[in-house]
This record gives structure tokens, sequence and C-alpha cells, in this order.
């Protein structure tokens, strides 16, 4: 793969040679009443490289006839100019809030920044997390005040939580809905349980926007109660050609190891408490044999531009990315192109965006490999003579799972939008939108067979092919006025998205020690073959409409409404119905601040609205059965039975119709306030917001005892879950007229998290895993509690008989299971984020952190392995095993708050040192337009209390599909990254 990649490199720079002839441009820019204007910023746009204006506003850069110059700064409208000759320029810069003109994505279009009413946060490629990424969700990380991204572990491409103003849902996940270029996507897991996001090139985004309140997630209606997230890819622009090649390289290796035992110490501790010692005589280090220093290569081709009514852009990437983990590997390809014809005197434009990708992958089995890391017996060796030996201890090698382990996947993945749309008459303008997102996924897990160890003489074979098929087909009409003090706008849509998933797979084991691999072999196994399969398709059908409207660019309101008809949900209630407001007042353009020397943008905003939750499971409204045949194990039916009472079968209810059920329903209030003070030197933004979810959807047993199930859905009446926040957002930026620039930036969210009006006094989730822990659990959803709350027994110590000894909480004399009492939330109460970013000359420097505050981990890890018990049998473990010298060998683990631990953390998330050569000293300055050249650092600095591996998991196991947080069991460690990148622009 290595040598693909740098094959591929070494023609993308072999093919291409690009001239032009670069002159002086001179020119002077002032402000609309002719004053020279000190400090202004002129580049060309294709390089970013340029100067400054002096005092007279006089400039010179060195620019080609054909090139773009842009012309920004603080306070007024930036420009863009095309050179058509080497004549002196004059640029007039018109007194204007260049700020308040950024465009941002709403639903179903953009708007200017001042005209926005909603809380919509937006980042831009150059503003983006820097380092290897795979998906768009580590763009993101710290940017925005109020979204948290949570990595649920540290292997490559591995899912993401991204949590947008706290969780509002018991049952259905955090995941927002995602819309790449006008396409919502669904977040169907295809076959792997890895980021949805993954096939999208994170160098193919021009920008990210975030919905997050009602007043502008609402136009999404049944599927925005999580938040929205926007995704716009990269589009060419006529008359602005350029190529751009990047390369990089980066080595990752394990950020945090755990203070296991060593040999020596291993030894003194077994003999210390009396345990089994099982010498083989040797020092291993298993963190150190089972993890590597990985490798990751990337190079990305990227070609944009146009000319009249056309334009382009197109890439093509290709990366491969090991894990710390050995056996881990994951290879991306991806290509895009993005075009758009204009015809018609620009009254018919065509939009057409297609994207290809291809993963493949290869995961260890993650939790075998950690526990190895941290149990396996440190005296025996890893290989002798250079190969593996079959057992270390009792236990396999995990070297030689390696070798006969594999879980192999292979996805392709499509997604082409069409999108026609033509201007009826001035101002009203119909679009069409059709696109399909199409992806197919082929998984293989296998064992080899070993013979000579027990348990793994059969080789086995779990394979299967997932598939999923989204279309969706959208009208839209709309129609604006502007009438100088009046503004308005209408949209009107419809969209109707179908989305079918279907899955074949089979088991089989029993196959030949051939040397060949199982799924190389057709009809090999001696051992029966179990099939399975299943198909869901649903749809969705919706009907919306927006009305904006601005009096005197002072006074905005916004009204939308949507009504949204699902498949999901049964013939009593197919239609949800999803409305919102929002209103925002332009404080600075009213005389009394029109003229403010320390104001220079101040708006105030205020919405209010309703979101819906569709992401349920499919045909739950309707009733399920199944086969039975309870009274004897023979089945089918013997023909030949003389008896068939011996033989009571047939269909049985598992699952009981209920055509009532409705939308989960999310209710958001919204205060907020937008500010820019001293010639936007200091920017910024806070909100308010308090958001309650109903309408609570669970699968609960029925309060009547004689039903012919157990289970049944249901909406809960009166249940709510309640968040309530404020965010805060700050940025300052230093006089861009200095040699030395600097900004400082920052964001803060607290968020209080809690449910109320259950009717029930607990619904436990969070599977115990492991011998002795049947049935146990680790969060609990309580009245008056967090969701993601801890409810476990309170430790209190060892007692005198060496065993566990735990708090009475009731007071009735007896520990007991009754005896658990909330502990604490997985959920922060605060996140934060930090960036400073730094200038000089031709050097810059970028650095961000991002921490979390208030919240409890469960340590799952410590539970199943960190004890006297298992140190006694030769079995690796830490401190926490042996930091009570009385504790009996036979006491076992529990559930409790000796396990609980804070999972605040502070991380140096990214830090890039950045240069741009000097290209005219160089003397290629007419060939090539940038050469960038990067390094960043990934993970750098973690500061935290917690004693795993790292404190940004989650790898719970849920209970009647109520999800869990918090919970570290077994979770792929994180790495630290180190790469170099290589950017040039023709």
């Amino acid at each position: 793969m290595k040598t693909r990649l740098y094959f591929v490199l070494a023609l993308f720079f072999s093919a291409f040679a690009v001239a032009g002839a670069q002159s002086l441009i001179t020119g002077t820019v002032t402000d609309a009443d002719n004053q020279p204007l000190t400090g202004v910023t002129v580049s060309v746009a294709a390089t970013g490289t340029g100067n400054v204006t002096d005092l007279d506003g006089r400039f010179s850069v060195e620019a080609a006839v054909g090139d773009i110059l842009r012309f920004s700064y603080i306070g007024m409208a930036a420009r863009e100019i095309e050179v058509e000759s080497t004549d002196e320029l004059t640029v007039v810069l018109e007194s204007d809030a260049a700020q308040l003109d950024e465009i941002v994505v709403v639903g179903y279009g953009s708007k200017k920044r001042s005209d926005v009413t909603g809380s919509i946060a937006s980042v831009k490629n150059e503003n983006f997390n820097k380092g290897v990424v795979v998906n768009p969700g580590q763009l993101l990380q710290g940017k925005i005040a109020g979204v948290n991204v949570t990595a649920a572990s540290g292997e490559p491409g591995a899912a993401q939580d991204i949590i947008i103003r706290g969780v509002g849902s018991l049952r259905s996940g955090t995941t927002p809905l995602f819309v790449v270029d006008g396409f919502a996507l669904d977040n169907t897991v295809n076959g792997v349980p890895t980021n949805p996001l993954n096939f999208i090139n994170p160098a193919d985004i021009e920008s990210i926007d975030v919905l997050k309140d009602a007043s502008a997630a609402a136009i999404y209606g049944a599927r925005a109660a999580n938040g929205v997230i926007v995704i716009t890819t990269k589009q060419g622009r006529a008359g602005q050609s350029q190529i751009n090649v990047s390369a990089s390289t980066a080595i990752t290796s394990l950020a945090r190891k755990i203070d296991v035992f060593d040999a020596a110490a291993f030894r003194n501790q077994i003999n210390a408490i009396g345990g089994v010692l099982n010498d083989g005589g040797a020092d291993t280090d298993w963190q150190d044999e089972l993890t590597r220093t990985a490798n990751t290569n990337r190079v990305n081709l990227s070609m944009s531009g146009g000319a009249g009514s056309s334009s382009y852009f197109a890439s093509f990437s290709a990366e491969n990315q090991e894990g710390i983990l050995r056996n881990n590997d994951l290879e991306r390809y991806s290509a895009r192109l993005n075009l758009t014809q204009r015809a018609l005197n620009d009254r018919f434009k065509v939009d057409f965006n297609f994207s290809a990708t291809r993963f493949e992958n290869s995961r260890p089995n993650t939790t075998s490999v950690v526990t190895d890391m941290l149990q396996l017996n440190p005296t025996f060796p890893a290989t002798v003579d250079g190969e593996p030996t079959d057992l270390v201890g009792d236990n396999i090698n995990p070297l030689v799972r390696e070798r006969i382990y594999d879980d192999l996947s292979y996805n392709n993945r499509i997604l082409a939008n069409l999108a026609p749309s033509i201007e009826i008459v001035d101002n009203l303008v119909y679009r069409f939108s059709v696109g399909v997102d199409y992806s197919t996924t082929n998984r293989d897990v296998q064992f080899m067979p070993y013979p000579s160890i027990n348990d793994f003489e059969l080789g086995s074979l779990n394979s299967f092919t997932t598939s999923n098929t989204n279309t969706q087909a959208e009208n839209t009409l709309t129609y604006s006025i502007d009438r100088g003090i009046h503004d308005l706008s209408f949209l009107a849509g419809h969209s109707f998205q179908q989305i079918e998933v279907e899955q074949k797979g089979f088991f089989t084991e029993g196959f030949p020690n051939n040397g060949v691999e199982p799924r190389y072999q057709v009809g090999a196994a001696s051992e029966p073959t179990r099939q399975s399969a299943f198909a869901t398709i649903n749809e969705l059908q919706s009907f919306f409409g927006r009305i904006n409207y601005g009096f005197n660019d002072k006074y905005l309101i916004t009204a939308t409404m949507r009504a949204d008809g699902s498949s999901k949900f049964g013939a009593n209630n197919k239609y949800g119905y999803f409305p919102s407001v929002a209103l925002a007042w332009n404080v600075t353009n009213e005389p009394f601040l029109a003229s403010s020397d320390v104001f220079t943008n101040l708006k105030v905003r205020a919405s209010w609205g309703q979101t819906g939750n569709q992401e349920i499971p499919s045909k739950i409204t309707q009733a399920s059965f199944t086969e039975s045949n309870s009274g004897n194990d023979t089945y089918p039916l013997d023909p030949n039975a003389s008896d068939l009472s011996e033989y009571p079968y047939g269909s049985i209810y598992t699952r009981l119709a209920n055509p009532n059920i409705q939308w989960e329903v999310s209710t958001q209030t919204n205060v907020g306030l937008d500010f820019a003070l001293f010639n936007y030197r200091l920017t910024g933004n806070v909100d308010f917001f308090n958001k309650v979810s109903e309408n609570i959807l669970l699968e609960v047993a029925p309060v009547d005892p004689i039903q012919p199930t157990d289970r049944f859905w249901t909406n809960i009446p009166n249940m709510e879950i309640r968040n309530t926040g404020v965010e805060l957002a700050l940025n300052y930026n230093s006089d861009e007229t200095r040699a030395f620039v600097y900004g400082i930036g920052g964001n803060i969210s607290v968020t209080e998290n809690e449910v109320r009006n259950s009717p029930y006094s607990i619904l436990t989730t969070g599977s115990v895993i492991g011998a002795g822990q049947s049935g146990a659990t680790i969060n609990g959803v309580l009245n008056g509690e967090p969701i993601g709350t801890f409810f476990v027994q309170d430790f209190i110590g060892i007692g005198e008989d060496g065993l566990n000894q735990f708090a009475d909480i009731n007071g009735d004399g007896e520990i007991l299971d009754n005896d658990r009492f909330a502990a604490g939330t997985a959920l922060p109460s605060y996140i934060y984020a930090m960036n400073v970013n730094f200038a000089y000359k031709n050097f810059d420097l970028g650095i961000n952190f991002n921490g979390v505050g208030g919240n409890k981990i469960f340590n799952h890890v410590a539970l199943s392995l960190y004890s006297k018990g298992n140190l006694s049998n030769s079995l690796n473990t830490t401190d926490l095993a042996v930091q009570f010298p009385n504790e009996d060998v036979s006491n076992s683990n529990r559930v409790s708050t000796r396990y609980l631990e804070d999972g605040d953390y502070l991380r140096l998330n990214n830090a890039t040192l950045g240069y741009n050569f000097d290209l005219d000293r160089l003397g290629i300055g007419n060939v090539v337009k940038n050469i960038r050249l990067s390094f960043t650092g990934q993970n750098l600095l973690l500061f935290t209390n917690y004693t795993g591996f790292d404190p940004e998991i989650n790898t719970g196991s849920s209970v009647g599909d109520i999800q869990t947080f918090g919970i570290d069991y077994f979770s792929y460690p994180r790495g630290r990254t180190f790469l170099f990148g290589l950017d040039v622009t023709f």
C-alpha cells in the first residue's frame, strides 16, 4: 500500500506543468469618502500571498493577469477583483460589517450572518482541526459551544458521539441529522461499527454549519431533535483555476500506558499474597508487544476552476492508516466531482455533486487484545527464537491469535445528487433535487483452524453482506421581495425519502487445516451452517415552508412549519407537525448605537420551536410473531408421532401492535446575543436555552400481567427529559497591520440534564459483562437525575473478614440490591475549548485545547481485571488490586463506587506549525502559486485523574435499548500522532 501511495504522489507531481507570467500590480485602497485605508490586507486569492497597504493606502503585489485579488479590512466589506491588466488599480471598500456578510447555511438555503435569527454556528475549512482526520466530526471537536464530540475509541475510523445541547432521548442515540450538499444522510451502520461519515474526504469540505436551536433546525422536522449538521463541500469558481496537491505522512504510538506490574513486581506481589506463581522466567511488557508505532500516508489531488457559465471541483484521495494495535489497517480511496452549469442569462442552473469511496478495513479483536495487554503474565515470553509460543500460561498467545484471526470488511459507497433550478420570473425560483446514497459492505470474521490449542481446533467463518439504499427527491419554490425597508422571502417545499437496508449472513465452522482461509472455501465446513437475514424499508414524506421578514435591517422574524409522515409510525399517527418562530433585533442599526465606538455589532435573538425524533426501530407499531414448539425439543413435528399433544407448537406473539405510537417531540426555547466590539477586535455570542423532550418512546413491561407478551413499545405519558444551559463563545484578533498577528478564542457551555415525571422508579442499563456479574447493571434512569447516572452501591472499604463493605443506603440493616444510589453522571456538566493562533511573516502556529468537567467514568476494565484473586492465579493487575492489604483473595468485584472515577480532562488536542515558502525568492513564483510545509501533533498532552487509557470513552452494553454513557469496557487505546504535511498549489 505504501508503494502505491508514493507512486501516486510522484505521478501527481510529474503530471503538472503550469506556467503564468506574473507582474507587479500596484494601486490604492480608499473608503467611500476617498480617504486612504492603511493596513488593508491585499492577497492573491489562489495562494494567500500578498501585502498590506501603507499609510497612503498604496499596495503592491506579485500577480498575473487573470488572478483574483482579495481586499480585506476589519469593519469593511471584503472585495475580490480580477486583474485584467497591469494598470494602476483604485479600489474602494464600503464601510460595512464584513463579518455580518458571512454566508451561513440554513435548511434549504443560505443567509447572511446579519439576517440569521436562530442559533447557528459555522466553522470554515481554514479553522478545522488539523492532523490525521478520518471523519468530519474530528474537524469540529472543541470548535463550537454546546457541541460535545466524543470518540468512542482510538480505533481508526471509530464511531463518534456528537451531542448538541445535551441528551434528549433515552434510546434513540444522540446522533444529529447530517446533511451533505442538501442530501440528508441515514445514520444506519453499514455492517461495521465505524463512523457513518467516514466516506467524506475531510479535504473536500468547505464549511460545516451546526443548527443548534429549534428555530434553525425545525425546517428538518422529525429528524432534528438531536440538532442538524450541514456539510458543504468545495465548489469551483469561474476564472480561478487551480490545482492542489497535498501529501502527508504520520506516525502514531500509544499515548498513555496503564501501570500494570512488571515481572519483578509481579513475582513479589504474588509471593506477598500467598498466590501461586507460574513463572516463565522472562520479563515481557505486553502493552509494548501488542501495540506498534503505526504509519499513516495520504495523498490528495484537487482541481477547481471554470470559465463563463461553468465551474467545477474535482478531487481524488488515497490514504492508508495503521492502527496502534497490530493487525489493524484502514485504507480509503475517495473521489469527488462537483459541477455547476448556468444558462439563460443565469436564470437556469444545474448543480451536480458526486462522490465515490472505497474502504478496506482490517480490525483487531479489541476486547481480547486489550485484555491480554493488561492481564497476561509478564514473566512469560511472547516469542521463543522469534516464533510465538502457543500459550502464555493457560491463555492463548495473542500473537498466535493475531495470525489465525481476521475481521475484514470492504465498503463501497456513492453519493450523487442532481439539482436543476430555474428562475421562472424575477426572484421566483423553482428547484428540483434528486439524489441517491448507496452503500454496500462485505464483512468476514474468521478463525483459521489451529489444532494444537483447545477451543481453536475448528476454523470458523461469520460472513455477511449489508446494503443501504437511500433515495431522496425534493421540490422547493422560493420567492423574495426587497422593497427598501421591507425584505420578505418565502420557501415552500415537498420532500420524499426512502431508505432500504438489507443484510444477509451465515456462520459456519469446521474447516480443514489446509492453509486456505475459510472465506475462500465453499462447502468445506464439517458443521451445519446457520443463516440470517433481514430487510427494512422506511419512507418519509414531508411538506415544509418558511417565511422571513426584515424591517429596515433592524427587526427580523422567521417562521417555519414542517409536516412529516413516516412509515415507522402507526395508522393513527402517521404525521407529525413541527412549528418554530424566531425574532431578532439588530441593535447596532438603531440611531443610538450607529455611531458607537465600542459596539460594532449587537444583535438580540429569541426563538421557540419543536423538532421530532423518528430514530426508532422499524415496524414497532406492528405485531410480530414467532413459532413455538415449547412442549418438545424435536422440531419440526414428527409426522409418525402417535400423540400430537407432545408437540404444542404454532405462532405466538413476541410484540403486540400499537398504532397509537407518536413521535418523540423536543420543544426548545432560546435567547441569544451576538456582539462585536472595538471594530471587530472582540467578537462573541452567548445563548441561553431550555430544551424539553416529551412523548418518550420505550419498550417496557405491560402494567397488566395478563398479556401475550412481556414487553411492548409505547410513549410514556408526562415523562420529560430537560436540558437547560448557557453557551458562551469569545474571540479576539490582534491588529492585522502588524508583522506579528495573533488570535485568542474559546468557548464554554454549561448544561443541566434532568429526567422528570418518570412512572418508573428506575430504568437500568449498562450491562456488566463477565463471570459472576450476570444481570448487574451500571447506569440507571431516575427521576430528578441526569441521563447517564451511575446507579451503584457505595463502597466503603474492606471489612475485617477481608470482603467488600457497602453503605446501608436505606437504613434497613441489610446490604441488598436496593441499597444502590445515584453516584454521579457520565454527562459532563460543562465542556470547554481554547485556541490560540500566531502568525509572523511566513510562519504560523495554531494550538487547540478542549476539555470537560463534572462527569464520572465507570472503569469496567478495573472491575473485570484488577482483583487480588486474579493476581493469586498469576494474572497481571495494578496497584488497585492490592490497595487493601487485608483483602481476601476470594473477594469478588462488584458494581460499586470502588470503580467510579472522575472523568474531568483537559487535552492539548492538536497543534500545527506551518511555513509558507517565499516563491519569488525560490524563483518559481511564475509556476507555483503556493508551497506550504506543516508539522502537526495530535493528542499531545492530557491532564486527567482517570486511571484508564483515556477518559474520552463510551463502550457500554445497553439493556432494553436504553443507551449507556461513561462506561470503559476494554476500549481501543488512543494514540499520539505526529504528522508532516506538504501542500502545493499550481
